[in-house]
């Protein structure tokens, strides 16, 4: 049993409490939340920070206060003052200098990122599209990329083109005013993390033998066009990513390095969780919003930072 500290809330949280999920996730996800009402009762929120606050008898690998961060997936239940896990969970210690905040929201964007870059073999002189780039997964990705030296160039709002360049971005598209789908530029590699621009369209903008990633499909839209894409010397990749523990430790030694870092735009109270997600709906989110349900000094509520 984990008493957490923080967690974070982000656009998969929103789209699952609406049931707007995107049409290729549809059947998927009614098939396993319930096809007419949900299941059971779920408490959303997928990754956290927190302390052990007890143990079974046979666990050996964690013990009562030990200070931790991971992440619980599809089990959710982050939104809340305690969540239990198996021994086996995707959970590791949070040691350095990584503050509860900061610890809360690798899980996602951090593994997510980490199995894109593993996948598109990028490295020194490779030219990489990050369609969406402002969100949890790609501020990771873009420091990823320009970690193994790559050329990114970015999309997303103007509002988050500050942050971008900040980050290392060689180039920062406004979506609005730039249209992606009319460069002549080709890319190595084009990772989407937004999932409103057609495969066709995308499979344009790389280069022979280029992939593209699809950070926000189902199961089978990378399949189907991965067979059509292979005729033209393309490949498609979809985010089917399950993490590990060592992946795990591999993104806190990156952050306690200083070679990555988490981008935190804002935190809320736990009793403030819909006024989160109203901020992340507005496409406001410049990297992670985190729900603090105690501050990790003094075991207080953590009042938001607005």
């Amino acid at each position: 049993m984990i008493r957490v500290h923080a967690t974070s809330a982000f656009a998969g949280d929103c789209e699952l409490r609406r049931f707007k999920v995107p049409p290729s996730l549809w059947l998927f996800t009614r098939l396993f939340m319930g096809l007419t009402r949900p299941k059971r009762v779920t408490i959303l929120g997928q990754e956290l920070a927190g302390v052990v606050e007890a143990v079974g008898k046979d666990v050996s690998r964690f013990k009562t206060g030990d200070e931790v961060f991971g992440l619980t997936g599809m089990r959710f239940g982050t939104y809340a003052e305690f969540v239990c896990v198996p021994e086996d969970a995707l959970m590791v210690e949070k040691t350095g200098h990584l503050t509860f905040e900061e610890a809360a929201v690798l899980s996602v964007g951090g593994l997510e990122a980490l199995h894109f870059i593993k996948k598109a073999g990028i490295q020194k002189g490779k030219s990489v599209l990050i369609n969406g780039a402002g969100g949890s997964i790609g501020t990771m990705a873009l420091q990823m990329a320009k970690n193994a030296g790559a050329e990114v160039t970015c999309v997303d709002s103007h509002l988050k083109m500050d942050m971008l360049n900040d980050l290392g971005a060689d180039q920062v598209l406004d979506y609005v005013k730039d249209d992606i789908t009319a460069s002549k530029e080709r890319f190595d590699v084009v990772l989407d993390l937004v999932g409103k621009t057609s495969v066709p369209v995308l499979l344009r903008l790389l280069k022979d033998g280029g992939i593209l990633i699809l950070g926000n499909s189902g199961p089978f839209v990378p399949k189907l066009y991965g067979l059509w894409a292979a005729l033209f010397g393309k490949k498609v990749v979809s985010n089917e990513s399950s993490g590990t523990v060592e992946e795990l430790v591999l993104l806190r030694d990156l952050v306690i390095s200083g070679e990555v870092r988490s981008v935190i735009d804002r935190s809320f109270p736990l009793e403030r969780t819909a006024d989160a997600h109203r901020y992340i709906e507005q496409g406001l989110k410049k990297g992670n919003a985190v729900i603090m349900v105690v501050d990790g000094k003094n075991g207080q509520q953590n009042p938001a930072r607005l």
